[in-house]
């Protein structure tokens, strides 16, 4: 009889703990659907994707792997100029325009497929396939007149008293009391190689290179080089310093961090109040974004790629003092003892017995953090201006340029894995042997 009630209570436990392990396994999702359907009103989602607009998201995704030719009419005198991305580093010499460029009293501008627009004496007009012709006339005192084939404006011009803005497949035009402007759109990154000024543009691979293979590969490079608009020495410079601000930050921290680590160790330093002191100050340092300690830093010091530096090695101090020592206070005593046995001091006790134990803790997690504040020197040189980041920053706030935005971020991400493939190889030469 006692077998039979043991039995049924040990039936009972185990009913109530499979039901509560089944209530918990439902809960967990339901929990977490709840939460994220919060999340989406608490964002706006609903908000953001009535806000989107395909249109602009469609001239993002352009701009990033195209170029455009500006051709200018200044309204006021007439005066015809052209262009690469409306730059004065890429303009074209007075006179001279593209091939699809007409100039005259009349400047006639075929954007290809039909479309063609008229820079006129006093009238801009753009015939557009399958709608007909647009006419503007800038005044001086009604703004831009404006005439349009019968019907409702469709959703590709915008029109208003002093601008008008037509955007097409073929291109785009603008319209003001003093400018009026045609952008066309290419693929590619147009004077990547040479600026409009460089005796090089135009020339095919073979060209150039038959022009280096005849003295000319110095003068070729030094127009490479320094080409002005896309500033290719600028560029090399910047990622060197935002790879020297992750070396110097990681390093130096490194090197900080291992002392301390002894004074925050169990079995290094008895005494509890500097244990204490020590765990406290890394958990401050660490505690602190970097982004926050690179604002204050450069609130007392001022921009540069050294405040950059201290941001990464103040905040991964507390990181490698942490970890430093754990690794310590798990290391093997019988090789510390092993040591003393021959008659060492305590700095060699350290040196022989306890270093060699870490150093591939300490080598793996340095490497690491090298490679991963290699991005975090990305950000911290946009705040800091230094580096690649500054360089980026200022290509995105332009909001014209952002072919050049992919160009950073491409070699962003070539230097990501430059660092990931060198940490590696050293990780497995430093630790592995």
């Amino acid at each position: 009889m006692t077998m039979t009630a043991d039995t049924a209570d040990l039936r009972l436990q185990a009913v109530t703990i499979f039901r509560h392990k089944r209530l918990f396994a439902l809960m967990v999702p339901v929990v977490i659907l709840a939460y994220l359907i919060y999340t989406v009103f608490a964002f706006d989602v609903p908000g953001l994707m009535q806000r989107a607009s395909a249109d602009n998201a469609r001239a993002l995704m352009a701009d990033t792997y195209s170029y455009k030719t500006h051709i200018t009419r200044d309204n006021r005198d007439g005066a015809v100029s052209a262009s690469i991305e409306g730059e004065r580093k890429g303009r074209y010499p007075d006179g001279t325009v593209p091939e699809w460029v007409t100039l005259g009293e009349t400047t006639v501008i075929d954007l290809g497929d039909g479309h063609v627009v008229t820079f006129g004496p006093e009238t801009i007009t753009y015939d557009i396939p399958g709608y007909g012709v647009i006419r503007a006339t800038p005044s001086t005192t009604n703004g831009v007149i404006q005439e349009f084939p019968a019907g409702d404006l469709p959703e590709w011009i915008n029109s208003s008293r002093n601008r008008l803005a037509v955007t097409t497949e073929a291109g785009r035009l603008s319209v003001t009391r003093n400018r009026s402007e045609v952008f066309r759109y290419f693929a590619g990154w147009e004077l990547f190689f040479f600026t409009l000024d460089s005796p090089y543009h135009g020339l095919s691979v073979t060209q150039v290179a038959a022009r280096a293979f005849n003295g000319e590969a110095g003068e070729i490079w030094d127009d490479f080089w320094h080409n002005n608009m896309w500033r290719h020495a600028d560029v090399a410079w910047a990622i060197f310093e935002t790879v020297l601000m992750a070396f110097l930050g990681t390093m130096g921290a490194a090197i900080v961090a291992l002392p301390l680590a002894f004074l925050a160790a169990r079995n290094f330093t008895p005494v509890m109040w500097i244990r204490f002191t020590f765990r406290r100050l890394f958990d401050f340092v660490r505690g602190v974004d970097g982004l926050i300690w690179t604002i204050i830093l450069t609130r007392a010091f001022g921009l540069g790629p050294l405040t950059g530096t201290l941001a990464i090695l103040i905040t991964d101090t507390g990181s490698f003092g942490k970890m430093f020592s754990e690794a310590l206070e798990n290391v093997d005593k019988k090789q510390i003892e092993g040591v003393q046995s021959t008659g060492a001091k305590p700095i060699q006790r350290y040196r022989f017995g306890v270093i060699p134990q870490i150093t591939p803790i300490l080598l793996s997690q340095v490497l690491y953090f090298l490679e991963s504040n290699t991005r975090s020197a990305t950000v911290i040189g946009a705040i800091t201006g230094g580096g690649i980041g500054l360089l980026l920053t200022q290509a995105i706030i332009t909001q014209k340029d952002w072919e050049e935005v992919t160009y950073y971020i491409i070699l962003v991400v070539l230097m990501v894995i430059m660092m990931d493939t060198v940490s590696g190889w050293l990780r497995r030469k430093l630790i592995k042997g």
